[in-house]
């Protein structure tokens, strides 16, 4: 099995990071893959990726909460951590209108910046959007970056409809689904769970986030539940949901 997304350089993890590794290596868990979402936050990913890999990858990238808190050197620091040799895509990256904890236009030109530095540096984006399906998916399909064989990138923790869904898995992006697919509250990401193909699918904790309660910390053994949860929707066993989820996991990192 693979975690697509899971933030394991997080605070939370200081106490026992490395057996939450094992842990899930145990579970069978094969790769995770840990995204920053500022400029610490991806040197540390990179860090666990060197001591961890090549189960624990890593992505650099700004998240569009901390966009506003970037100058012109954080920016430049951030490029350099995309040029690492442990650095497999640029994320997590995109649009967060829901909290707006940066301004929407400082968020966007932030998407568009590191949208250009992952093709530049020829690599897969990590893409969240709450509350900005329309902005994401123009910029998306807008995109030059990553074509022929490769994934082009991932919609993390997909919270979108089957429209969104459908028109980014034609142009080539992933869909990942975390926890929540498994709430009958979550209307439009288990339409689109249940319409996309296979090949579209991936799977994620987003650790330590969306755990099966508000109280406990997530891990990536949890991917175990959502693999599970997927086949259900899907009328399918979960081992070809890990199957394929690994497949499609290996077209995102292929170099």
């Amino acid at each position: 099995m693979v975690d697509s997304h899971a933030h394991l350089q997080h605070a939370q993890f200081d106490a026992d990071r490395d057996a939450v590794v094992d842990r899930a290596i145990a579970a069978g868990v094969e790769r995770i893959l840990v995204p920053g979402w500022d400029v610490a936050s991806s040197e540390a990913a990179l860090q666990m990726a060197e001591r961890h890999g090549p189960v624990v990858l890593a992505a650099v990238g700004v998240h569009p909460h901390d966009a506003g808190a970037m100058d012109e050197a954080a920016w430049r620091r951030l490029e350099s951590l995309a040029a690492d040799p442990w650095c497999i895509a640029v994320g997590e990256i995109g649009l967060d209108y829901h909290r707006n904890l940066s301004e929407p236009v400082v968020q966007r030109e932030a998407f568009a910046r590191q949208l250009a530095l992952a093709a530049q540096r020829d690599l897969p984006v990590l893409v969240h959007c709450r509350e900005a399906h329309a902005d994401v998916t123009d910029a998306l399909l807008a995109w030059r970056g990553r074509h022929g064989g490769s994934a082009r990138g991932v919609l993390h923790a997909f919270s979108g409809d089957v429209a969104m869904a459908a028109a980014l898995a034609a142009a080539g992006f992933l869909i990942s689904f975390a926890l929540p697919v498994a709430f009958r509250s979550a209307v439009g990401p288990r339409a689109a769970a249940t319409a996309l193909p296979e090949t579209a699918l991936l799977l994620e904790t987003d650790s330590p986030y969306l755990g099966p309660d508000r109280e406990r910390r997530n891990e990536p053994t949890t991917v175990l539940r959502v693999t599970v949860e997927l086949a259900a929707l899907r009328e399918t066993t979960p081992e070809a949901i890990a199957a394929g989820a690994r497949d499609a996991f290996e077209r995102l990192v292929v170099a």
